[in-house]
């Protein structure tokens, strides 16, 4: 029973996702992009060459100096970014290696061991963070909210790991993209975990094994943030002209292009 309604809820949260996004979207540069407006280009001083991005000095702030202009993210941007974390090789690798451990623990027990458990298990942990992506994109865009990651502009290898962690459970608001409590980041987790148990798991979990998947959920959407940040930040602009993605790049993010 609760394998034939875990399509129609998926698709639910699909749908719910794609009415939530307005009319117009935002024009203008997206997140990352150098390009400022005509007023700021002829306030800026001949031959002064003007940042195109805010430093990220603290994992909670978007330290704007003069000059460096914050801009939020245009819908296709923010589609794009929902697009690599549902779909992309971080969501492929990681239910692949979440379900080996799972197999390995015989998590789920009615679902066996062998080939087609794992099977199982993988599509399990694939459907679980695209509810997850799914749920955080659609209210970021409710409660006006940029979940995007940005890497930290910082240097070292333990502020950028608080950064990364931080950004977990925060996101940018406002004109200015300051850093806040982020409900769509909280909330989404569990959700992913809620939706599991109550509607492909084994008919013995109930909510509250949802909410113990959620956290381990939370703890997984975390690594994805790591991995963001020290191996490839995915598709957004900022991080694409700013870092390179390679691992040689984990203990600074200062380098420029």
């Amino acid at each position: 029973m609760k394998m034939r309604l875990a399509l129609p809820i998926l698709l639910s949260f699909c749908c719910a996702t794609m009415l939530s996004v307005p009319v117009s979207a935002q024009g203008g540069a997206g997140a990352g992009t150098s390009s400022t407006s005509s007023g700021q280009q002829q306030t800026t001083p001949p031959g002064q060459q003007q940042p195109s991005q805010p430093k990220m000095m603290s994992p909670n702030v978007a330290n704007v100096q003069p000059g460096e202009v914050y801009h939020r993210p245009t819908e296709k941007e923010k589609l794009r970014s929902w697009a690599f974390v549902s779909f992309g090789p971080y969501a492929f690798i990681g239910s692949a290696a979440a379900a080996g451990v799972q197999q390995a623990d015989n998590a789920a027990p009615e679902w066996g061991q062998g080939w087609d458990a794992y099977g199982v298990r993988v599509a399990n942990n694939f459907g679980i963070n695209l509810v997850t992506q799914t749920t955080r994109y659609g209210l970021a865009e409710v409660f006006h909210e940029d979940t995007l990651y940005y890497r930290c502009e910082c240097d070292g290898f333990g502020k950028r790991l608080e950064h990364a962690l931080l950004s977990t459970v925060t996101a940018r608001r406002g004109d200015d993209g300051h850093r806040t409590f982020s409900f769509a980041s909280l909330v989404a987790p569990y959700a992913g975990g809620e939706v599991a148990a109550l509607a492909w798991y084994p008919s013995r979990y109930n909510d509250k094994d949802g909410f113990r998947i959620g956290n381990y959920n939370l703890a997984v959407q975390a690594g994805l943030n790591v991995a963001l940040e020290f191996i490839y930040g995915g598709p957004h602009t900022f991080l694409a002209k700013h870092h390179v993605p390679v691992l040689s790049n984990a203990t600074g993010s200062s380098q420029q292009q």
